[in-house]
């Protein structure tokens, strides 16, 4: 049984590897992982949630499921339910009746589905814990060691997805700010020379237009740089 599983981690964990390193939108990695992770724990219902810092919540970001109980199920709050606890402990909890758990907070939902027992791994990266992944079985389940380990690999993998894609999207904004920056200084440049205005008032030209015509101080600042390029370039 054993060794059956770690052969299906193994590929499940291959499949996931490949999918980090391809192109593919955030949302379509996590579904992917959902996927593969119900199969290889034959689990009824998996989902990935992960904290809202800013509304300090836990939400649903990707599951398998077709409940819709189950995925339009309401955020839960930092440090309620099992899952707070689990975030809060850094350790992995698993559950084999969750309707009899006091901590757990969809009974209701896991009753009108037939959902029995839970196992909930954190999402950590580095230092911090960003969210868990559930796994849930139709009926009672104690999970064993080798089903714990092979979750907690899946949701180091999933860490590390989600760890590069906000690093990508945070290295991409950087750069287009520094981008942006540079036409509007390029900008400033061309007016300061061209009309004989001051750098603040260069500026000030600028973002005057940008908020008249909707348009972003990058946008008017490389029409600026355009035109000036286009009246320098030498006619044939």
């Amino acid at each position: 049984m054993d060794n059956k599983l770690y052969e299906k981690q193994i590929k499940v964990l291959t499949k996931i590897s490949k999918a980090i390193t391809s192109e593919q939108y955030l949302e379509d990695i996590l579904r992917l992982i959902v996927v593969a992770t119900a199969q290889v724990m034959e689990s009824n219902i998996c989902s990935i949630m992960l904290i809202d810092e800013k509304k300090k919540e836990l939400v649903i970001k990707a599951t398998q499921s077709i409940s819709e109980a189950y995925n339009k199920k309401l955020p839960l709050k930092l440090g309620e339910g099992i899952t707070g606890k689990v975030i809060k402990n850094r350790k992995p909890i698993a559950l084999k009746n969750i309707i009899k758990s006091k901590e757990y907070k969809y009974k209701e939902i896991a009753r009108k589905e037939g959902l029995s027992s839970l196992l909930c791994v954190p999402l950590k990266v580095k230092n911090r814990v960003i969210g868990v992944i559930n796994c849930y079985t139709s009926g009672p389940h104690d999970f064993t060691v080798t089903e714990k380990n092979v979750l907690t690999s899946i949701a180091n993998q999933a860490a590390v997805a989600i760890e590069n894609t906000e690093l990508m999207v945070k290295t991409r904004v950087i750069q287009e700010e520094l981008e942006a920056r540079k036409r509007i200084e390029r900008a400033k440049g061309i007016l300061m020379k061209d009309e004989g205005l001051s750098e603040e008032a260069a500026y000030l030209r600028i973002q005057k237009y940008s908020m008249d015509n909707r348009k972003t101080m990058r946008e008017v600042a490389e029409a600026i740089v355009l035109s000036y390029d286009m009246r320098k370039k030498p006619s044939k």
